[in-house]
């Protein structure tokens, strides 16, 4: 099922608008491209509607979130709505201020969302209307173990029902679920947390997946987090063998998307479901 998704992206070519942030969106559309989809970067309120209704899909980052931005993420959101495209949101940051946090509420409640992605502690803050986190990344206090790791599963369920979107967790264990069935996913490797974007580029790729499997978001939401967590390790593999630290590390890991095939993910992908 996992390689299906994977191949489906590279048949599609899917188009993907992207109103992310300014720090990592050369990675975000590298990713879209080396994945086998298509990037389109636009967030001016002038053209977002016109934009996301020539592209298949949309993903929303509020990691750089600005006034300028805000309202684009609305009008694209609902004209994306309007036209049945999925809709992806990360919600960077949210619990670190006040601004990304009822920023990111709005959002769910006036756009509709095939898929939410963050850490632990942004999920939390997204469900409860309040937390924290460590700047962009989780709190400390909320990291996924196998010890807690069944109760993270019930609450990404409850989220996915009480929003209707696929629930993603990532961090050391990754959980991506609907409001009946979780995937968890081992694949991945610490050195993903030494380079910045590895997160917003996951999203962009779940966005890509979401357009090329239609009806299939929680599979395809899955594959592409296997897919991320096998490069990383791939990535990692390559460091062992030839060195270079976190920006080689980056470019292993895009260039491990863009040769990664079907047969390599079916045999590389460690996941169970509950």
């Amino acid at each position: 099922m996992l390689n299906e998704m994977l191949d489906n992206v590279r048949k599609v070519h899917p188009l993907v608008h992207c109103i992310t942030n300014y720090v990592t969106v050369n990675d975000c559309a590298n990713i879209l491209i080396a994945c086998g989809g298509s990037p389109i970067m636009a967030d001016d309120t002038g053209e977002v509607e016109e934009i996301t209704s020539i592209c298949g899909g949309l993903n929303i980052n509020i990691g750089t979130l600005n006034q300028c931005t805000i309202p684009s993420m609305f009008l694209a959101g609902k004209r994306s709505n309007q036209l049945g495209h999925p809709v992806i949101l990360d919600p960077v940051g949210a619990g670190a201020s006040k601004l990304r946090t009822e920023t990111s509420q709005k959002l769910l409640d006036e756009v509709r969302f095939i898929a939410i992605r963050g850490n632990i502690s942004e999920i939390k803050t997204l469900a409860q209307g309040e937390g924290t986190t460590k700047g962009v990344d989780a709190d400390i206090a909320d990291v996924v173990t196998d010890q807690n790791l069944d109760g993270v599963v019930e609450f990404a369920k409850a989220f996915s029902k009480k929003t209707g979107a696929v629930v993603t967790i990532t961090g050391a264990i990754d959980i991506v679920a609907d409001e009946k069935k979780a995937y968890i996913i081992r694949n991945g490797n610490s050195m993903m947390a030494d380079i910045t974007g590895s997160g917003c580029m996951l999203t962009a790729m779940i966005a890509a997946y979401l357009v090329a499997n239609p009806g299939k978001a929680l599979e395809a939401t899955a594959a592409a987090v296997c897919a991320m967590g096998l490069c990383g390790e791939l990535a990692f593999d390559r460091i062992e063998r030839t060195g270079g630290g976190n920006s080689t590390f980056r470019n292993y890991l895009i260039d491990g998307i863009y040769g990664l095939d079907g047969e390599t993910l079916m045999r590389g992908a460690r996941y169970e479901i509950k």
